[in-house]
């Protein structure tokens, strides 16, 4: 358990307020290659430039909140740019979650006049590059370092034993920093690094407390202002959007394994109360973790999920730019369940409803993602049927249509998916969402109250983004149903 931030000696420099114009001492130098520059067509939106100044004013150190699509990756780019003008920054590191990331920060470093090295995968393609220009930056025989790595990569013994000639003035970001709380990753954090920023739309660790204290240890607390969905919303960051939640009942089998699972977890809370134990947040109790995964996944796989799918899609032939998300197959024990509906899914667009399209998932390879995105946004695939992978970072802003078919109880996971198909596109002028809801069965007296205190943080979730819809009444009745079932009408 993570008790106490251990104590770092690290660089110290002195930042003023950012955005106050060149400074004297690097003036021509940041005009040379591979050096930090902002491009001349970017302007920076307020809350971009709020985010910079908070983080300056904050010692170099600081997370950022910042709403799925709202530009953490430019906000973070500025913040090394404005460090190079003001101390001559030396180096940026960049750590991601997965490979597809790499690609797209290597991308969006290119518009800012830097040359990254690419360090993933096998370290023969990269060790020889990074070591050689660690040695000239240290030397004086070049400007400037960017690197991007994924978390894989980072915790490896070939990177870690470079992390040491790094030079002092050196930034790291974490992006997607959620990941870097788990215990591996945040102990191959850089110590000796002191310029810290980390990006997440959500940064608290789900069932992972601990891990979020560590995150914020290191990198430092969430500065404010935070950039809420509504607000991305509201200033033009976000498209506006449609909200339809689509209520699904279980089968008799379901509901009867639903039951079990419940009146489990209910007698894990009796007990707990009469042992006097800290019942806490549910999802701080490690004895209750795996009851709610295993329920989580029930309702994830739910069979009439697939009818109410085949019913949607039947009536919507013609769209097009639909990304179509299946149960989370991240863990090893779920990978069976949510490959069988990613099958059943594909099977009945393609097969049975003559839709154009495409899975997408962990497994497919860096080449093919990219040509399945370029097929996607002209419109030769009419949608995507993907699991996790598309969660996190992934930039396909042509997306205009959603049908969430399973999302974990994870706050995480139903904000980035939402956010993911809000992003702004030539000729977007609205995106539209379709939410899988599972209506859980009729429960018994004691069992009821067990599930209304489970239900009611993420019924508040949904209420908040149907609020946020421009049908947003529409939306509410929908969820009606639900709140009267569970006596939640003061959500």
């Amino acid at each position: 358990m993570y008790l106490t931030p251990r104590v770092e000696k690290l660089p110290t420099f002195k930042l003023k307020k950012p955005f106050a114009g060149e400074s004297k001492g690097n003036y021509q130098t940041h005009k040379l290659p591979g050096c930090p520059r902002m491009p001349q067509y970017l302007q920076l939106r307020q809350y971009q430039r709020q985010a910079v100044e908070s983080w300056f004013a904050n010692n170099g150190r600081g997370t950022l909140k910042m709403a799925t699509g709202s530009g953490k990756t430019i906000t973070a780019l500025a913040i090394a740019c404005e460090l190079y003008k003001q101390i001559n920054l030396q180096a940026i590191l960049v750590v991601c979650p997965y490979r597809h990331l790499v690609t797209q920060w290597a991308r969006e470093c290119e518009k800012f006049n830097l040359q990254p090295i690419l360090a993933f995968e096998d370290l023969r393609t990269w060790q020889s590059q990074l070591s050689t220009q660690l040695y000239n930056v240290r030397s004086g025989s070049q400007s400037f370092l960017t690197v991007v790595t994924t978390n894989s990569t980072l915790i490896g013994d070939g990177f870690q034993s470079q992390l040491k000639y790094f030079p002092e003035k050196t930034l790291i970001i974490g992006d997607e920093a959620h990941n870097l709380g788990a215990p591996k990753l945040e102990e191959s954090l850089p110590r000796r690094v002191g310029l810290r920023l980390a990006l997440s739309a959500t940064p608290e660790r789900y069932f992972d407390d601990d891990g979020t204290q560590s995150l914020f240890n290191y990198f430092g607390a969430v500065l404010q202002p935070e950039f809420t969905l509504r607000n991305a919303i509201s200033q033009g960051a976000l498209v506006h959007y449609l909200y339809h939640p689509i209520l699904v009942e279980l089968t008799e089998a379901e509901s009867i394994a639903y039951l079990k699972l419940t009146k489990r977890i209910g007698r894990a809370l009796l007990y707990r109360e009469r042992e006097n134990l800290d019942v806490g947040d549910f999802e701080d109790n490690e004895d209750l973790k795996p009851l709610l995964m295993q329920r989580a996944r029930l309702i994830g796989a739910a069979e009439n999920k697939l009818n109410a799918l085949r019913e949607l899609m039947a009536t919507r032939r013609e769209t097009t730019h639909t990304l179509f998300y299946c149960s989370d197959g991240a863990q090893e024990e779920k990978q069976r369940s949510s490959l069988h509906q990613l099958k059943a899914v594909a099977k009945i667009l393609g097969g049975e409803l003559g839709y154009r399209v495409s899975t997408y998932t962990a497994k497919t390879p860096l080449q093919e993602r990219e040509n399945l995105r370029l097929q996607f946004e002209s419109g030769e695939l009419q949608g995507l049927v993907a699991i996790r992978c598309l969660d996190e970072g992934v930039d396909i802003p042509a997306i205009q249509t959603a049908v969430i078919l399973a999302s974990s109880g994870n706050p995480r996971q139903f904000i980035q998916r939402r956010g993911r198909v809000l992003r702004p596109h030539p000729g977007k002028e609205r995106a539209t969402i379709f939410d899988m809801i599972v209506l859980p069965p009729e429960l018994d007296r004691n069992t009821l109250e067990v599930e209304r205190n489970l239900l009611r943080k993420e019924l508040r979730r949904f209420v908040e983004f149907a609020d946020l819809a421009d049908n947003a009444g529409e939306a509410r009745m929908k969820l009606l149903a639900l709140q009267k079932r569970y006596d939640l009408l003061d959500i």
